[in-house]
């Protein structure tokens, strides 16, 4: 592989706060293991019993090691980032996506705290994988209707493997809810938190059952909360009037989620495991927008807007394992899910100059999903272990709605079945090489019914794997990773089989504008197929921690993006500006990622026991059949990085802690006529925690302690006529204070 650096002048400049972890992360790769270990006296200069003093040797802090997280990485041939309990904890977050925004290489679409989609490597829409206790997630369920408080561990996989499935260009996040341990206490937590004026309230309680035969765990959190949300948008057109939109609403939101793992062991490896999972959402939202003509700053129009939706959803999953004989055994797995969704957003307008119009839109869908897999593991001779599976997963769904209730609108009855069969060999050639190789083929059935019309596409995908580690010494601690594999991504069902959607502003009685176009979908799209290549470096610290730097690289076929085109059409007498999903082309990215995570007296060992985290990633891309400069891949930035830090005091019972997020801005060209911009994001967090008793904590977190504007830009340039909109999100500081308990 060749890597291909940025031109001078283009690696984008970051915060000066990354500097240094840069720097310290260059700089303990390149020492020597030996740096970190303590001289041992020799024998004779060691004293005897009877000299010993008797020293107080003070606090003594104890870390358990029982299959720890470093370890479950350390011990992976495929490339694995294990994130566990303690540190999904150590920060206090109200949301999952709050944790995962951490991570090496992981970034959250959209304004700060406001939650969005996970990306990995800075590609979203596919192109990352989450799973949900190794399945796939339910059709419309969000990574931030979990709290931190459900889950056990997050694994994040930056190659696929065969097991895990290929629609996984840019890597796969597993997260695995939480799991029973009959010794521990019970968790409850109380939490009430305070934005711009409004507050929330949140309970989350663990039990451990300890009942026999049955073991597990129940998590349930409540949340009552209510968030401002306020942007203003200016627009600058040759299409129509330039003007200004500024819009304010409150959000209230009810919700309940509960979780439940059991688990039976009998006898002969015999068990069986059952994950019920429960979401009820209810939101609410009253504002008002007003609209003004730049050309006279005294007429305003004015709307008031009322959102109302629910979200419910029930899933059940289960696992049977059995050992067949001393080196086989069979695992089955089923599961279940249904959900419901239904909003009606109302437009109602007070004052109109005719920039604003009366709208309702309604929106109503369920969804059914159904899946069952096998999986036969066996182990061989020269410590081979060979697993092979079949799966096959069914999603159904029928949506009614009116033409203007969003991306995802219009009667529609849809069906997706997908079959996948697969098998895999990991083993160790030697004390310094193990490999993994695997293949596996999937075939995706899309199926839906729109306007009385069906549209159907089928896709066929065949992906081999290669991964490999090597050990140059096996008696230290550093090793590489190498990947080799194919990967690809899906149409989803609405690029494929979405009805026509019109623009909320303008009516088929005549035509529109370019930055709000006609909607449709594409039955005839390909799926997207990426050959990938990975290399890494680990080296694993004798005090505990970890410092790695990752390479990657991938080139994509039939890349899908949507692009606005000026079009005659059925629905109207003029022609209309219809933005539609195509394959495009092919497209190239690539980038590095480095990690450190330690404790600052490793490196210093005049510096106060801080453990580190921190990661910083580039990334770079090119849509080769789009003109440059800034021809990248959707709403990838130029970089991420972190750098967090945690300090226990040894004179008081507190803990304290932060972490800086930052991601610069940056320009895509989307097409030859289309571009769109996304502001820096830079999010601040900070926490103590007071240790009350051995039981009792309270913890005091700022979120986003320095809030600045989110700004996003869309503009469409023809040539001859343009069009900008310009949108400025606000932001603010969140303050909550927890009450944590062992019970």
């Amino acid at each position: 592989m060749r890597w291909q650096g940025p031109e001078a002048g283009q690696w984008p400049t970051f915060a000066p706060a990354f500097a240094p972890a840069l720097a310290m992360t260059v700089t303990l790769l390149l020492t020597a293991p030996g740096v970190v270990a303590q001289d041992t006296p020799s024998p004779a200069s060691t004293p005897t019993p009877s000299t010993v003093p008797t020293t107080d040797l003070g606090q003594i802090e104890i870390r358990g090691t029982r299959n720890t997280d470093t370890e479950l990485r350390q011990e992976s041939t495929a490339s694995k980032i294990v994130i566990g309990r303690q540190e999904i904890e150590k920060q206090g977050d109200a949301t999952l996506g709050d944790v995962l925004k951490r991570l090496p290489g992981v970034t959250v679409q959209g304004a700060p705290g406001r939650g969005g989609a996970i990306r990995m490597r800075g590609l979203g829409g596919g192109y990352t994988q989450i799973l949900l206790d190794g399945e796939r997630m339910p059709p419309g369920f969000s990574v931030d209707s979990l709290t931190p408080e459900q889950v056990e561990r997050i694994e994040i996989m930056r190659a696929p493997t065969a097991e895990t499935g290929a629609r996984a260009i840019a890597g796969t996040i597993n997260i695995v809810l939480r799991e029973g341990q009959k010794a521990n206490p019970d968790d409850l937590k109380i939490t009430r938190s305070q934005e711009h004026g409004q507050g929330s309230n949140q309970l989350s309680w663990v039990r451990n059952l300890k009942t026999e035969p049955m073991t597990g765990t129940v998590t349930v959190s409540l949340m009552d909360s209510r968030r401002p949300d306020e942007s203003v948008t200016t627009i600058d057109s040759d299409y129509r009037p330039d003007q200004e939109r500024t819009t304010q609403s409150v959000g209230h939101r009810q919700g309940l989620h509960a979780n439940t793992r059991l688990q039976w062991k009998g006898e002969q490896g015999k068990s069986l495991t059952l994950t019920p999972f429960v979401i009820y959402s209810d939101y609410a939202a009253q504002g008002q927008i007003d609209a003004r003509p730049m050309s006279s700053a005294n007429i305003t129009d004015t709307a008031r807007t009322d959102n109302k939706s629910r979200y419910t959803s029930a899933r059940l999953n289960g696992q049977w394992s059995q050992r067949l004989s001393a080196d086989d055994r069979l695992e089955l797995r089923f599961g279940g899910a249904h959900s419901t969704y239904d909003q009606r957003i109302a437009q109602t307008v007070v004052t109109s100059t005719n920039l604003l119009s009366a709208a309702l839109d309604e929106q109503r869908f369920t969804d059914r999903m159904a899946n069952v897999s096998g999986k036969w593991t066996r182990v061989l001779d020269n410590g081979h272990q060979w697993v092979s599976g079949l799966e096959y997963e069914g999603v159904r769904r029928v949506e009614e709605a009116s033409a203007g209730a969003g991306d995802e609108s219009g009667d529609l009855q849809a069906r997706t079945a997908r079959w996948a069969a697969y098998t895999q060999d990991e083993f160790k050639i030697n004390s310094k090489w193990s490999a993994y190789a695997g293949i596996r083929f999937e075939s995706i059935l899309t199926e839906g019914e729109v306007s009385d019309v069906m549209k159907r596409n089928k896709s066929q995908v065949w992906t081999p794997l290669l991964h490999a580690m090597w050990k140059p010494d096996p008696a230290k601690r550093d090793q590489i990773r190498m990947s080799l594999t194919r990967s690809y991504k899906t149409p989803t069902l609405y690029n494929l089989v979405a009805p026509l959607r019109y623009s909320r502003d303008y009516p088929t009685t005549a035509g529109n504008v370019p930055t709000q176009p006609d909607r449709k979908g594409n039955p005839e799209l390909l799926p997207e197929l990426a050959t990938g290549i990975d290399l890494g470096f680990e080296r694993y610290l004798a005090g505990g921690g970890v410092l790695s730097a990752n390479v990657f690289h991938r080139h994509i076929n039939d890349l899908i993006r949507y692009q606005t085109r000026l079009q005659s059409v059925t629905w109207s007498s003029s022609q209309r500006w219809v933005s539609t999903p195509l394959n495009v082309g092919d497209a190239i990215t690539q980038g590095i990622e480095l990690e450190a995570k330690f404790r600052l007296n490793q490196a210093w060992a005049e510096a106060l026991p801080v453990d580190i985290r921190s990661n910083i990633s580039f990334f770079r891309s090119k849509v080769k059949d789009v003109p440059g400069p800034d021809n990248r891949l959707d709403q990838q930035p130029d970089m991420t990085a972190n750098l967090g830090g945690d300090y226990r005091l040894r004179s008081l019972p507190l803990t304290l802690g932060g972490n800086v997020n930052w991601n610069p801005d940056y320009d895509t060209r989307r097409s030859a006529d289309q571009w769109s911009y996304q502001g820096i994001k830079r999010v601040v967090d900070v926490y103590g925690v007071w240790r009350v008793s051995a039981a009792t904590g309270l913890r005091l977190s700022v979120s986003n302690l320095l809030p600045r504007n989110y700004q996003t830009r869309t503009t469409f340039n023809s040539g001859g006529s343009s069009e900008t909109s310009q949108t400025t999100d606000k932001n603010w500081r969140n303050i909550q204070l927890r009450l944590e308990m062992k019970i």
